[in-house]
């Protein structure tokens, strides 16, 4: 089946769908589209009434608070970010919640932290509340708690979040609303002759840093956000379609046929649940440099990583904590659940597995990250 046909029957088989849609889309200088939510709820209600389950990730919080402060507010550091949040959250979900009670369609609010989806059992339990919210046939309206997450427990972006969700609810497609018309080869704000592409057949092929530069003035994403997520659902073995969320009825032109916006093709070997989760809910805590002999085992063999392998370790972290495996000139290559902390993992570089033990007493592990801990070309 060509890349049209794949897309046609994706499209007219998914059944458990996650959209995303950003500030900019959703907000203007005066404060929430209330015609854009309501064109969004019609498309959605659609959807939904042919037995599609929808997941709506939203940003816009900030923005939507943000005509309703004082007239000496300021949105200079965090604590006034997270207040404008508060503010614009009721508000948002009010308009939410009422357009599409027009449709016939409950809504439910849903704030997440990172923290929530870092901790396994308290994944389990976001799984657990989303499935039961869907079962019902509700539409799950999920944003990033600003008002109590601190930097180290934000998602950074809610195309970041959206990303972590599809593994959450296991949709089988993700489409994310944005400014733009799709992606273009190049950034289309400096360079006049950017090409759109209709469609990505290896995400993993592109130079992503290359694309898609800067952010945009509303939310905190851009376009390397959103190909970040799109790489990540690509490794879960999701497709994504990234869309002009102002283009009028644009999901429901999609769905009946239209190509717009691009298609990104997922991998055709998608990787573990498990493992997308261990990658991706946490930061690498440090660097792990490697010699071209372990590179060519990793990538090539898919083998564990061994001490012997490693000719550098960066940062101060734990047995057990994320780290980023990288080659000598500096391209990331990996990320896994290191087995040793960052003193004992000095100390037995460049050793042997069966010098381990003479070196620090023990030998609780051969590999300094086995290859079920390990995921190669990790977006982040």
């Amino acid at each position: 089946m060509n890349r049209i046909g794949n897309r046609i029957n994706t499209l007219k088989n998914a059944k458990r769908i996650v959209v995303k849609i950003g500030s900019a889309v959703l907000t203007t200088s005066e404060g929430i589209n209330l015609g854009l939510i309501c064109r969004l709820a019609d498309q959605l209600a659609t959807l939904h009434e042919r037995g599609v389950d929808i997941v709506l990730v939203s940003s816009g919080a900030v923005a939507a608070g943000r005509n309703s402060l004082p007239g000496d507010a300021r949105l200079d550091d965090l604590p006034a970010r997270q207040a404008a949040s508060a503010i614009g959250q009721s508000r948002l979900m009010h308009e939410y919640d009422e357009t599409f009670r027009r449709f016939g369609l409950i809504t439910s609010q849903v704030l997440l932290t990172r923290d929530d989806l870092r901790h396994r059992a308290r994944f389990l339990n976001a799984r657990n509340t989303l499935s039961r919210l869907l079962e019902w046939r509700v539409i799950p309206i999920i944003n990033e708690n600003d008002t109590v997450a601190v930097q180290e427990l934000e998602f950074g972006d809610n195309d970041t979040l959206a990303s972590l969700i599809l593994n959450v609810v296991e949709a089988d497609l993700f489409i994310n609303l944005t400014s733009a018309n799709g992606v273009y080869d190049s950034n289309p704000d400096q360079n006049p002759d950017a090409r759109p592409l209709s469609c990505i057949d290896n995400i993993h092929d592109l130079d992503l840093d290359a694309m898609c530069d800067g952010k945009t003035a509303v939310g905190s994403g851009g376009m390397f956000s959103k190909m970040r997520a799109a790489h990540r659902a690509a490794q879960l073995g999701v497709p994504t379609l990234i869309l002009s969320g102002r283009e009028r009825m644009v999901i429901e032109r999609v769905f009946n046929g239209e190509e717009c916006g691009t298609w990104i093709v997922p991998d055709e070997k998608s990787i573990s649940r498990r493992k997308y989760w261990l990658a991706y809910h946490c930061d690498p805590a440090g660097d792990l440099v490697i010699d071209s002999g372990a590179e060519k085992a990793l990538m090539s063999g898919g083998k564990s990583l061994l001490p012997a392998g490693i000719t550098g370790v960066e940062g101060d972290f734990k047995a057990g904590e994320l780290v980023r495996v990288v080659s000598q000139d500096g391209r990331a290559l990996a990320v896994g659940l290191t087995c040793y902390g960052a003193k004992d993992m000095n100390r037995i570089m460049g050793s042997k597995s069966g010098e381990i033990e003479s070196i620090l007493g023990k030998c609780p592990y051969p590999e300094a990250i086995h290859r079920d801990n390990l995921l190669l070309d990790a977006a982040l």
